[in-house]
């Protein structure tokens, strides 16, 4: 007879990315685009001047500003005259470093939602991504080991 062993469950502090830039609400969209570029990420969390979480701002905030302006010089005006605050979206998900991985998946996918900001103690401590939680479990059934 084999004793079980226990499941280990993967906790979202295990996949979660720490090295995150964040932009504020006065900064302009252009400013905010540079940082999107530089990372190569589809989103950056916006925080107030104590650090604390207020938005996100995504390329598809950003898409659409842009996609409402019939104008190209009201387009172009989106990234020098346009505030992050007018177009990110406010309140984004959070979620506890120490929550199930397969919790942050489900909300996920119920809320239609790329990334998951981590908060501990109402201080911003990390984003958990779609693309986070399929490297992690990738990883965990041995997929792209050498």
């Amino acid at each position: 007879m084999g004793t079980k062993t226990p499941e280990v469950k993967m906790r979202v502090a295990d996949v979660m990315q720490t090295n995150l830039l964040t932009v504020r609400g006065t900064d302009t969209v252009g400013s905010a685009i540079a940082i999107l570029a530089e990372r190569h990420v589809s989103g950056v969390p916006v925080v107030d001047d104590h650090g604390r979480l207020v938005g996100v701002l995504s390329s598809s905030d950003i898409l659409e500003a842009l996609a409402e302006r019939n104008e190209p010089e009201a387009r172009e005006a989106v990234f020098d005259e346009t505030l992050v605050q007018e177009v990110m979206t406010p309140r984004p998900q959070t979620i506890t470093p120490d929550a199930e991985v397969k919790d942050a998946a489900q909300r996920l996918l119920y809320l239609e939602i790329h990334r998951l900001f981590v908060e501990q103690d109402g201080r911003l401590v990390g984003v958990v991504s779609t693309t986070d939680l399929v490297r992690a479990l990738a990883g965990s059934r041995g997929v792209g080991a050498a």
